[in-house]
């Protein structure tokens, strides 16, 4: 009997095990691929988000979450004039509007609770706090215009420091029997900096098919420097004209140097004025000090 019911259950698990192995549904190859990769794509892109900064993971949601409630409030004039002064700083951290204004309304947000706890709470006078409050709104919000306009002068100043020696640069490399596309990629490739920067957009904006005085045009758009302005100006009209780019060069070389050294001039000018301020208020005092202290003492012990 005892054999009978051992051969019976194994026959059952037997058949069981095989039930089980015919019932799984066949394991598609292309779809286990696919979920290996799309687990692998989860796996990779949490581990770039986590990769990033701590303020971009942080600060740029919370800005692009508050500049749609500040885009609704502001008009087109003042995102088309926010916008062209981000490309005058040169899209610092690659900012762009929505995220410029969210940066301001946190900045608002920041400078209100700033002055309403520390001066309002803190102080113990409640409507004291709220004005403070409201200034620290208008200092949060307006701040950062301060910073981007800064921004704007120094991306300026240091292109009016590269243009005589890219110029120079390009010169030398039409010169030399390059093209005028050729002589770009040449200062692009020898300088670096904010106006090598913009050579190298303009190029890649030609390689994909705009016209030259286009991109070139581009360029005074984003930058608004008079010299540089000048020079492509020149440029554009040399080729409209049919006028030799290297004559053009050569001439726009030797008044850059030409600016570039009154420029150093005025500032020569200049360095006996801004000296005179320190001299008044700072080493004046102390030689006035050092050489009337000793007869000051002697005066007064005198008169004692």
């Amino acid at each position: 009997m005892l054999p009978i019911v051992i051969a019976g259950v194994a026959a059952l698990a037997i058949m069981l095990i095989f039930l089980g192995l015919a019932g799984s549904a066949p394991v598609d190859p292309v779809q286990a691929r696919l979920t290996q990769l799309g687990t692998m794509q989860a796996k990779n892109l949490e581990e770039l988000e986590l990769q990033q900064p701590f303020l971009e993971r942080t600060l740029r949601p919370l800005a692009s979450q508050l500049s749609g409630a500040v885009a609704r409030v502001t008009s087109a004039s003042f995102s088309e004039r926010t916008e062209k002064r981000l490309a005058l700083a040169g899209h610092p951290g690659n900012l762009r509007v929505g995220d410029w204004l969210g940066i301001k309304a946190i900045g608002a947000i920041v400078g209100a609770g700033v002055f309403f706890v520390g001066l309002g709470i803190l102080g113990r006078n409640l409507t004291m706090g709220l004005g403070l409050g409201a200034v620290g709104l208008l200092l949060g919000y307006i701040v950062p215009e301060f910073w981007l306009g800064g921004r704007v002068k120094k991306r300026q100043h240091l292109i009016l420091l590269q243009i005589p020696d890219a110029l120079d640069l390009l010169t030398i490399s039409v010169r030399a029997g390059l093209g005028f596309d050729g002589a770009l990629g040449k200062v692009v490739e020898k300088l670096k900096g904010p106006l090598p920067d913009e050579f190298r957009r303009a190029l890649a904006e030609i390689r994909v098919g705009k016209a030259r005085r286009e991109a070139l045009r581009d360029i005074v758009a984003r930058t608004e420097v008079p010299a540089l302005t000048n020079f492509i100006g020149a440029i554009i009209q040399a080729e409209q004209l049919g006028v030799s780019i290297s004559k053009v060069l050569q001439v726009q070389s030797e008044q850059l140097r030409i600016e570039r050294r009154q420029r150093a001039e005025e500032q020569a000018a200049k360095a006996p004025i801004k000296m005179l301020f320190p001299l008044v208020g700072c080493i004046f005092p102390s030689l006035f000090i050092v050489i009337l202290g000793p007869a000051l003492i002697l005066i007064m012990t005198n008169l004692g």
